[in-house]
């Protein structure tokens, strides 16, 4: 796991770009809309500084928030003390994928976004996860996307990454924050949630028309116009192939019930 004390404020910066914005409300919207409408218990692992956990609080669920980061913990700590409505719903605990232990409690939704693009190896990530999932609850899980690799560089005018990165077939390439970053496929991710006994769910492609925009500051209208454009694309292929990130969905069966 990358150590994020040296890019949290890069981090932190990217989030309230119009491309940061834009990942967060696509997600948010998916995720909370496979939610009932009750409280429900959320583990939200590699929650950064907290931009999904407070959303999610905020919808009324609870949340336990998990990342291997002091300092990115105690940047979401300082959001949530500013919220403090939302204070009796969330606990943060500093854990990584691998550190995750709950002595056989499971949760209604297990979020993991951003993190599996800074591990080796997703089948074991997502075991783990898949493993923390309760009857009737979802596995969400957001990642860099295999198959866009090199899109970006090509629309921002690097044709030379672009050409090499297509051509050699990569499956890494460099992030928003500088740094390496893996991707895999969203038929991947859904074939390892159903090895788990998951039933996968429709997967939506993020940022597919913005995503090379960089320093991007759309009006309130022009964001508006742009987020929408990207969630009517974000379901259908072949638009949902060329995002920049792939999330994907998986829910565990009810007990006693059917897939």
């Amino acid at each position: 796991m990358t150590d994020f004390a040296a890019v949290g404020a890069a981090y932190a910066t990217h989030s309230r770009t119009g491309r940061g914005r834009l990942r967060h409300d696509l997600v948010a919207r998916r995720l909370l809309a496979e939610l009932p409408a009750g409280p429900v218990r959320v583990l939200d692992v590699g929650c950064g500084d907290g931009e999904m956990t407070l959303r999610i609080a905020a919808a009324g669920h609870r949340v336990t928030a998990t990342d291997p980061s002091a300092v990115m913990l105690g940047a979401a700590a300082r959001r949530l003390a500013a919220l403090p409505e939302l204070a009796p719903r969330v606990r943060l605990l500093e854990a990584g994928v691998e550190d995750l232990f709950f002595d056989g409690d499971q949760f209604d939704a297990v979020c993991c976004h951003g993190v599996l693009m800074y591990l080796d190896d997703t089948p074991g990530s997502v075991a783990l996860l898949a493993g923390l999932v309760a009857p009737g609850g979802v596995l969400s899980i957001l990642t860099k996307n295999r198959e866009a690799i090199g899109f970006r560089e090509a629309l921002s005018g690097d044709c030379p990454s672009a050409r090499r990165l297509i051509a050699h077939g990569s499956d890494t390439s460099v992030g928003n924050l500088g740094l390496d970053t893996r991707g895999d496929t969203a038929e991947t991710l859904d074939r390892l949630a159903a090895e788990h006994g998951l039933t996968p769910l429709d997967w939506q492609g993020v940022r597919i028309f913005h995503d090379h925009l960089t320093g991007w500051d759309p009006t309130p209208s022009a964001y508006a116009q742009a987020l929408e454009a990207e969630w009517v694309a974000s379901s259908r292929d072949p638009y949902r192939r060329l995002g920049r990130l792939v999330h994907t969905l998986a829910r565990r069966p009810p007990e006693g019930g059917e897939p």
